[in-house]
């Protein structure tokens, strides 16, 4: 307790418009400017060995985070209008001989204050229960991280669980993430004064917002940065997880997996896992949308004649296909219910198309048969409106 009270004193005697070297009613702009011009000449990495400097440089940060805050800037004139002639006999924080005549203890107040609502509120803005706040960097999703499965045709249709083994970006192990080496504190960014970003223009009078490249968007940077990460606050993660592959997947479909990206910064919800699947090709089956596609080899008389055939089903029982008499080639037949599961549960059809198959080689009986055929077909003008058309 006497540590955090003596802390406290220290800072009731300290005068952060005469360290930023402006006057009491200085305007905020001018008390930024003369911020960044105190921070620039005394920043360490450009006085790496000058310790005047860079005590210098954190008295200046510790100024701009009070008076260059409009509320507690109010507060802290408040607080040192009382303590420096407000109250009787001198301020003291308590501890012996603080009441009475002799002098005035703020304990009393603030216990009329009843802790909450008047001085102990503007007191605890001010020195954070014994320390000075640090304004804390706002918290930041995790990047989404993107990788392939490869899974089976069979897989794609009726979903699968699989094992992803994953290497991405993750909080630095020794400094959890805050760039800083352990047991150091931070103090505002310099650079965007500890707004996280920095104004560039592109041109004319255009500008953008860019990432402050000295905090990286932290808002906070730390003299001492992490001997792991060299002050990016970032590692890698390996990790093995399991996903849930629908059914019904397509090939080249993204299945997005929530909160299994990498890890958030300063609080910030982990990013998304983004799926690619890449579906392996069937030797007989293939795929257009929920359903399912087939080439049905058939034989000549088959075909001119009719007949009725057995084709396969992915899964299940082969079905007959009844073919009609002068069924051409090419001709598609639906077969209900044979198709790929769709997402309200039910399935698609398998589309079952004719090629007529020509035997490459005739025995004497065949080749005698179509040569009947052939003759008694003769007389049939097949490329008669062909030759009409092209005219």
């Amino acid at each position: 307790m006497a540590e955090n009270d003596s802390f406290r004193n220290d800072w009731a005697t300290k005068d952060f418009y005469q360290v930023l070297g402006v006057s009491k009613d200085a305007s905020a702009e001018e008390i930024k400017k003369a911020y960044r011009k105190l921070a620039r000449a005394n920043h360490p990495d450009s006085n790496p060995d000058d310790d005047a400097k860079h005590q210098k440089f954190k008295s200046v940060a510790e100024a701009y985070d009070v008076v260059g805050d409009a509320d507690k800037r109010k507060k802290y004139d408040e607080f040192r209008s009382l303590s420096a002639g407000g109250f009787p006999g001198g301020f003291n924080r308590g501890g012996g001989g603080g009441g009475g005549a002799g002098g005035f203890d703020i304990n009393d107040l603030l216990r009329e204050q009843g802790g909450a609502g008047g001085f102990g509120d503007m007191f605890g803005d001010l020195f954070g229960g014994g320390a000075r706040q640090q304004r804390q960097p706002r918290p930041r999703k995790g990047q989404d991280i993107e990788t392939t499965a490869n899974i089976g045709f069979t897989d794609a249709l009726e979903g699968v669980t699989i094992s992803l083994r994953l290497t991405s970006d993750a909080a630095c192990a020794t400094c959890k993430g805050s760039g800083g080496k352990p047991g150091t504190r931070p103090h505002i960014c310099p650079e965007c004064e500890g707004a996280g970003y920095v104004v560039a223009g592109v041109g004319g009078a255009f500008s953008m917002n860019e990432t402050c490249p000295t905090c990286r968007g932290r808002q906070l940077v730390y003299d001492d940065p992490c001997p792991s990460c060299r002050g990016s606050g970032r590692g890698t993660s390996a990790r093995t997880i399991q996903a849930r592959i629908p059914a019904g997947v397509k090939d080249g479909q993204r299945i997005r997996v929530r909160g299994k990206g990498a890890t958030g910064e300063s609080g910030g919800p982990a990013g998304d896992l983004l799926v690619k699947v890449a579906v392996a090709a069937h030797p007989v089956f293939g795929r257009k949308g929920d359903n399912l596609t087939i080439d049905v080899p058939v034989s000549f008389d088959e075909a001119a004649l009719g007949a009725d055939i057995k084709i396969p089903t992915l899964g299940g029982a082969p079905v007959t296909l009844k073919v009609p008499p002068g069924t051409p080639n090419g001709r598609t037949f639906r077969v209900r219910g044979k198709g790929a599961t769709k997402k309200d549960g039910t399935r698609g059809d398998l589309l079952a198309t004719i090629e007529v198959s020509v035997p490459p080689t005739l025995d004497p009986a065949a080749r005698e048969a179509l040569e009947a055929y052939r003759s008694a077909t003769a007389g049939i003008p097949l490329r008669d409106q062909l030759f009409s058309q092209a005219r």
